[in-house]
């Protein structure tokens, strides 16, 4: 691997795919798959602030185009993780992303855990499931450890990542309430007008 994280087939076959359609390896693509091979899961603004550290001047609009790009010819890939800006990892990196309601750890599991709901998709329902590119949430085993009865509510337009009450404990609920009635009474304002 070169020192800067990425491997010689990313960049050998990004290299050859954008000359096979006219295109060129510019620095700017060279930074951006840097960042993604290093970050894991990053998104657009991550893979931005971490091409900037070597090239100020990039901006979020050339990183999104970038990744774009990137998707298109697929050497990277992009996973919903929450309610946010999606995650984008390089193309081989393939498996089940698992998102802690609490934490907003994610971890991974291998694709092939989905193997028979895949198969009772298929038959069932005509679907052909792309468990590559799923993200399933739930509490990790740190937090269910903490407090193992405990059930966060859903997720209604909270960014994503650790959420702001993400301490398992007795005022979680307090909090919660809390945001239901302000969400509520925004709504009411809202309907007013």
């Amino acid at each position: 691997m070169p020192p800067d994280g990425t491997t010689i087939d990313h960049v050998d076959t990004l290299r050859r795919t954008l000359h096979e359609r006219g295109l060129r390896m510019t620095p700017q693509r060279q930074l951006v798959l840097d960042a993604v091979a290093e970050l894991g899961h990053a998104t657009p603004e991550q893979i931005c602030a971490a091409v900037q550290r070597f090239a100020p001047a990039v901006n979020i609009t050339t990183v999104y185009r970038t990744l774009d790009l990137l998707e298109r010819l697929g050497v990277v890939r992009h996973t919903h993780l929450g309610h946010g800006a999606p995650s984008y990892s390089v193309r081989e990196h393939e498996h089940v992303h698992l998102v802690c309601h609490w934490c907003g750890e994610v971890s991974e599991a291998p694709v092939a855990l989905l193997e028979e709901l895949g198969r009772q998709l298929r038959v069932r329902a005509g679907f052909r499931l792309d468990a590559s590119h799923v993200a399933l949430s739930g509490s990790c085993a740190g937090c269910i450890d903490a407090q193992p009865d405990a059930h966060p509510p859903p997720r209604t337009g909270d960014p994503p990542g650790p959420r702001p009450d993400a301490q398992p404990d007795a005022g979680h609920d307090a909090r919660r309430d809390a945001r239901a009635d302000a969400r509520a009474t925004d709504e009411r304002g809202a309907s007013r007008r």
